[in-house]
């Protein structure tokens, strides 16, 4: 069986006014247009071609939820918990309602994510930066004495980045956010001159933000067109700029830590974080061929880009999308006697007793299913 699928943008105020628009190949409609969402999660499931959701079809049973993602300004600083800690703080809140702004875990599902760049540029902070590295950022503040205190508390010993974290967000640290975001229009680094002004534009957006400090420990990474990055359980990170292909567990468990109003509970934050430091490893395209396999260590989901130019025979397991994302494709399967056209910004869903595709055009798609 193949559906085909479509959504609308959510609203989310970090959209982007013009990349979803860009890609679709039609007018903005003037409004922040951040993701659309191609699964069955209750939260906003797929719509299905004839009337009904996917999740009418599925019955919630997707173990992944793909989206396009457009951010036309920094999504909050987050991480997400484990299995284990999931299912642990799922239990420990089920005295509130699942829609109660104090709640951190909305279900009891891991978070793990892969996001892979559609737009020639997409910035991200992802991970910890190693101490003796943000030490050399900091001396692009000069004598400033925020930066000085804030070098004092990374060079304390013990867990240091989950202390000056806690520390940052706590309220107690504000003097301290305030200078290092007012020494930020005199810093000067060669070395880190990316991370400084990514800094400047992130504080522009959320003025006095303790997240604007907490960004300064993180790895910026610049993405080019088909590079991606996997984000696993405990991750510190936040997408800065530009549109991608997201794909995740289907989970809404969230815990934030800066550049955002909504609820940040530190303790919690803190609880799951995964501190150990070092750059997360960007996932380049393949140089030659059509296909791009992006690794991913998780039974969620598995994601490949595929470059379309006349016929491509595709082996699937287990119920999978097509999301075109260029060009103009159309998919066949064995089961259904005519193909049906996928276009751009759209998907095709195939059931589980499906297993090949044939996607025919020249274009770009990306074909999601359960990871291994």
């Amino acid at each position: 069986m193949l559906l085909p699928l479509t959504n609308v943008p959510r609203d989310y105020a970090w959209g982007s006014t013009t990349l979803l628009a860009e890609l679709e190949g039609r007018a903005p409609t003037g409004a922040p247009e951040a993701e659309v969402w191609f699964g069955d999660h209750l939260g906003d499931p797929a719509d299905v071609a004839g009337g009904g959701t996917l999740h009418d079809v599925t019955g919630g049973s997707l173990p992944y939820l793909l989206k396009l993602l457009a951010a036309g300004a920094p999504l909050s600083i987050q991480v997400h918990p484990t299995e284990e800690q999931a299912l642990e703080g799922f239990a420990r809140e089920a005295g509130l309602d699942l829609d109660d702004p104090a709640r951190n875990y909305k279900d009891d599902n891991h978070k793990p994510e892969l996001i892979v760049a559609l737009s020639e540029r997409f910035e991200a902070l992802c991970g910890l930066r190693p101490v003796p590295a943000t030490l050399r950022l900091l001396d692009a503040f000069g004598d400033l004495p925020a930066a000085a205190e804030l070098r004092r508390r990374l060079t304390a010993g013990g867990d240091v980045l989950r202390d000056v974290i806690g520390w940052l967000l706590s309220g107690e640290a504000q003097p301290v956010v305030d200078g290092l975001i007012a020494g930020l229009g005199s810093a000067q680094s060669e070395e880190f001159a990316a991370e400084l002004e990514a800094a400047r534009g992130i504080a522009r957006r959320y003025p006095g933000d303790p997240g604007v400090v907490v960004a300064l420990l993180m790895n910026f990474v610049v993405l080019r067109r088909g590079e991606g990055l996997f984000l696993r359980a405990g991750l510190l990170h936040a997408y800065v700029s530009g549109l991608g292909v997201e794909i995740m567990a289907a989970s809404d468990n969230v815990l934030r830590g800066g550049l955002t109003s909504k609820h940040i509970d530190v303790p919690e934050l803190l609880r799951i974080l995964d501190t150990a430091p070092g750059p997360v490893p960007v996932l380049r395209p393949a140089a030659h061929g059509a296909v791009t396999e992006y690794p991913a260590p998780v039974h969620d989901f598995a994601l490949r880009r595929i470059e379309v130019d006349g016929e491509e025979r595709v082996r699937i397991g287990g119920p999978a999308m097509v999301l075109a994302t260029a060009g103009s494709v159309e998919v066949a399967a064995d089961s259904v006697a005519h193909p049906l056209p996928v276009p751009v910004g759209t998907a095709v869903f195939a059931s589980a007793d499906e297993h090949a595709l044939t996607v025919r055009g020249r274009g770009e798609v990306f074909v999601a299913q359960p990871g291994a």
